[in-house]
């Protein structure tokens, strides 16, 4: 056996195990983080072990050892003629994902890290358990997570109600602050600058997307500027249509389309959200390939306050070529009672769906290709999903999925009416992301002595006035990403996702015609996004597929379409799906995506689509939701 053959052997080997190894400390600690921000009770979970088995996973991720002989092999590969491709490309994803968490020759940077990942999950724990809500119009204190103050907020015809919900929302930034995030802040800041990073943005940037915090605010600088007129125009439209009081923070999102949500809620029921996102995806052809998904979707005391889709489980293919399915945690926090619910929870479920979908869907030789951490790009992850959520919001999609209790489809002047209320202000949206991008930015460029409650609370306020040209409507502070390792200095991921989402939303147009129903969608997806993991590079992987490199022109000419024009088109393709759906079958009876789906709320069982398949679990599913409703003062 010559020596060549002798390394290729000895490197797949280092890789089987590594690959093993690193499949179980991810388990471990997903299965920690589940139970935690589920706050369940079967079983044993703390942010003792959260903390404890977090740390395994980086300590393996971190050896030294491990990136020497991952490197070591993948040199030795270099000098084969014949190199096994899947070999090469695993070592090096090892040596990329160990590079992000080598905390170099500094031995106080693990100390560092394992002290910040303490206080994180203290701090996350104190926030799940935090009083959070608003005293109503009668004096009475409603306990309300900050998605129930948020959709109060939109939703409430009583003014003050919705000053009581904004105040709950600004209460969190106090809290927080007083509750070990700015020592936090300074931890992360030291374990950057120690590995020679600027700071924790500089090292959070790079590890995911590959690039500085000065490219990314190269990008992000040109966004502000094209669309800070647009946001001027919106405030003065939103001011002249609705008086002053209009772009005081906890009146924007009712002015610009309280009544229309109100309008829409009986077709857009949340018990029937499940079913509606999945008939969607499975028109699509989106194939979850033996996938099992555990879904805890209503909100309830002590969990954790945004939706998420973690992998205890990622899919890989195996050494001996047999296939490794994902398992899946996902989560929302739905309130079935509250107008507005059954909108929000169908976009979270295609959202979050749509994370599971890209990520049953990774085929590689490796568990490290179809995680959502570094080095997985987060504007890669974010575009998947983002754009599989956006279709909520599509006339065709609602003409066939927002039906209301009798099966008739949404009314177009309905859709009509949402369109004028709130095309003009869409930027928004778009600014309230930059807003949180800007805000992490400023904060881990503080001194040290300056992180302060005080300071880091005006710095908030600061931002969102320059940012989004006045109080937001979503305070900085409450957004739960900021808090949590895994999600800080992510927000950036969302604003160039979107971009790529209107790029890709457009090429499929111009290829195809239409989106909604396609069932081209799921295989190009599949085959373009999807497959690679983080084996190709974000944009590269945009490029390939649109033609284009990724820029912010198909997102601004969305934003610039006239009020006039976005009806006309919407019009033309809901009234093509009324007719599709008039001349075509009836809807299945079942449905496949490929994957067993478990339905829970908490430690609480509601069903299983491998006894009877899915339609029969989402009916159990209807059911608890009608009983919780009912039995619910």
């Amino acid at each position: 056996m010559s020596s060549l053959s002798t390394t290729a052997d000895a490197a797949q080997n280092f890789v089987n195990s590594f690959n093993v190894l690193y499949a179980e400390k991810h388990k471990a600690f997903e299965e920690q983080f589940w139970g935690t921000k589920m706050n369940l009770s079967e079983g044993e979970y703390s942010t003792d072990l959260l903390a404890s088995t977090k740390s395994d996973m980086e300590a393996l991720l971190a050896d030294n050892d491990m990136l020497q002989k991952a490197k070591g092999y993948l040199n030795a590969l270099d000098e084969c003629k014949e190199v096994d491709e899947d070999l090469a490309k695993t070592l090096g994803v090892i040596v990329r994902s160990c590079q992000c968490y080598n905390m170099g020759d500094d031995p106080s940077a693990q100390d560092i890290r394992n002290k910040t990942s303490k206080l994180e999950g203290e701090l996350g724990e104190k926030r799940n358990f935090m009083k959070l809500g608003y005293t109503n119009s009668s004096g009475k204190f409603v306990e309300s997570s900050s998605v129930a103050l948020r959709n109060k907020m939109r939703t409430s015809n009583d003014e003050s109600d919705r000053k009581a919900a904004y105040e709950g929302l600004r209460s969190i930034g106090p809290f927080v602050c007083s509750n070990g995030f700015c020592d936090i802040v300074k931890l992360r800041n030291q374990l950057a600058k120690s590995l020679g990073k600027e700071d924790y943005y500089d090292y959070t940037i790079q590890n995911a997307e590959g690039f500085s915090k000065k490219r990314l605010f190269e990008i992000l600088d040109d966004l502000e500027e094209k669309t800070r007129p647009l946001m001027q125009q919106a405030r003065e439209e939103l001011s002249e249509r609705h008086g002053v009081a209009a772009l005081e923070p906890h009146n924007m999102g009712f002015m610009m389309a309280g009544s229309v949500i109100q309008k829409m809620d009986p077709y857009f029921p949340f018990s029937k959200s499940v079913e509606m996102y999945a008939r969607s995806y499975a028109a699509m052809k989106i194939d979850y390939k033996g996938a099992e998904m555990c879904l805890d979707l209503l909100d309830r005391k002590g969990k954790y306050s945004n939706g998420f889709c973690h992998w205890p489980v990622p899919a890989w293919v195996k050494p001996d070529g047999s296939w490794q399915p994902s398992r899946t945690n996902f989560t929302s926090l739905a309130d079935p009672s509250a107008v507005g619910s059954g909108h929000t929870a169908l976009i979270t479920l295609m959202h979050e769906a749509g994370h599971a979908a890209h990520f049953a869907n990774i085929k590689q030789p490796s568990p490290l290709f179809s995680q959502e951490r570094a080095p997985t790009s987060v504007a890669y992850a974010e575009n998947q999903s983002m754009f599989l959520d956006s279709l909520v919001e599509d006339a065709a999609w609602m003409a066939h999925y927002a039906r209301n209790s009798n099966g008739d489809p949404i009314p177009f002047d309905i859709v009509e009416e949402r369109i004028k209320s709130t095309h003009p202000f869409a930027v928004f949206q778009l600014r309230a992301m930059l807003a949180v991008s800007y805000f992490e930015k400023a904060l881990y460029e503080l001194p040290d002595e300056e992180v302060t409650p005080e300071r880091v609370m005006q710095l908030a306020d600061e931002v969102e006035k320059s940012i989004q040209g006045g109080f937001s409507p979503r305070p900085l502070l409450s957004v739960p990403h900021i808090l949590s390792d895994e999600a800080s200095c992510y927000y950036q991921g969302y604003t160039l996702a979107e971009m790529s989402v209107h790029q890709t939303r457009e090429w499929f147009k111009k290829q195809y015609g239409f989106i909604v129903d396609n069932p081209k969608v799921g295989p190009t997806l599949e085959k373009a996004y999807w497959e690679c993991g983080n084996s190709k590079n974000f944009l590269d992987i945009v490029r390939d597929l649109t033609g284009k490199d990724l820029s912010g022109d198909a997102w601004t000419a969305a934003l610039k379409e006239s009020v006039e024009d976005r009806i006309t088109r919407e019009r033309a393709e809901y009234d093509e799906m009324i007719s599709k759906l008039s001349s075509g079958d009836a809807e299945e009876n079942d449905i496949d995506l490929n994957m067993v789906v478990e339905f829970k709320d908490g430690d609480e069982l509601i069903g299983n689509s491998s006894n009877g398949g899915l339609l029969s679990a989402c009916k159990k599913f209807e059911a608890f939701v009608a009983s919780k409703m009912s039995s619910d003062p």
